[in-house]
């Protein structure tokens, strides 16, 4: 038997969320993060998001595939940890700008993370289900 793989991991293909109100969660996706819709599907309860060269994938948890996950995520329960956005340029002021336009809190003050491409500066902030999203910026010579 070989050790070998046929294969090897490129990147992040997708991400399924499942959330309370698939309006609001596009909204905040689209407008806020800068998402674009690229396929809706009514009768899953479903809306695919581009972001950059991947994906995020919209579930209502009261959809056909949405429901079997059981309620909705809470302050107790969660549909995953965090979700990580490569973003360019990072640029704190700006950014902080944008979201507070839009009435979206950042979690703390920027750190320094390892990402895919090295260590970098990023910020929290969560969606309007309260999961946590980092926006992560390019690898920054004041962090590796």
């Amino acid at each position: 038997m070989s050790s070998e793989r046929p294969f090897e991991i490129q990147r992040i293909d997708h991400v399924v969320l499942r959330v309370q109100d698939l309006e609001r969660a596009r909204t905040f996706y689209c407008d806020v993060l800068g998402c674009s819709v690229a396929r809706e599907r009514p009768t899953l309860g479903m809306i695919h998001l581009r972001a950059g060269a991947s994906m995020v994938d919209l579930i209502s948890v009261d959809g056909a595939l949405g429901s079997p996950g059981g309620p909705a995520a809470g302050k107790q329960g969660r549909n995953l940890e965090h979700l990580c956005l490569r973003i360019d340029p990072f640029d704190e002021a700006a950014l902080r700008a944008h979201f507070q336009e839009r009435g979206v809190a950042v979690d703390g003050q920027v750190r320094s993370n390892l990402g895919a491409e090295g260590d970098g500066l990023s910020l929290y902030l969560h969606d309007p289900d309260g999961n946590a999203i980092e926006l992560k910026g390019p690898t920054s010579p004041c962090c590796g």
